[in-house]
């Protein structure tokens, strides 16, 4: 199956993938290379919540996408915490590609206060959280407007995760999945 590469220009989005940094809760680089792929129906949606986003003068700035197996079992040897990754002998919704790690940032490509970090693994990143200022609970409520209405699903414990509906639907994906590798 063939993964769909997203690109700032094609998608109107922005790409930060954090995994492809020091900038995430293990302080390594997980990923070799940063990359962005989904689904072609989790791209599909994409492009949707991209659309409605837009006319608001904002954009989505993705923060990780498809993660391969090989990514998944990293991060669980770090983290084990099912509450915030998905256990990789099962497997998670974004090694299927159908699930999207993301935020908004404004037209001066500034981002929106969500009240917590992105993979802040507290009660805080819940959905619904009142422990986060009255402006990130609107900013909350404003990304999960978008992204439902773009036909995605949440994931209640992280603000930034969203996924396709029945995951499950669709097969595990290594790296050896890409056209060139991540990892």
């Amino acid at each position: 199956m063939a993964l769909t590469e997203i690109t700032g220009r094609h998608f109107g989005v922005e790409i930060d993938i954090v995994y492809a940094t020091t900038r995430n809760f293990t302080g390594k680089p997980v990923y070799a290379r940063p990359a962005c792929y989904l689904h072609a129906d989790a791209a599909a949606a994409l492009s949707r919540a991209a659309a409605l986003a837009a006319p608001l003068g904002l954009k989505l700035r993705i923060l990780d996408a498809f993660r391969p197996r090989e990514a998944q079992f990293k991060l669980w040897e770090h983290t084990p915490d099912p509450n915030f990754l998905a256990d990789p002998r099962s497997g998670s919704p974004h090694s299927r590609g159908v699930a999207v790690d993301l935020t908004l940032v404004d037209s001066t490509a500034r981002e929106l206060d969500m009240g917590t970090g992105f993979d802040a693994f507290t009660p805080a990143s819940h959905h619904g959280s009142r422990d986060v200022s009255a402006e990130a609970q609107r900013n909350r409520h404003l990304l999960l407007g978008l992204m439902t209405a773009a036909g995605w699903d949440y994931y209640r414990n992280e603000w930034w995760h969203y996924q396709l509906f029945r995951p499950r639907a669709y097969p595990l994906l290594g790296d050896g999945a890409l056209p060139r590798p991540m990892m």
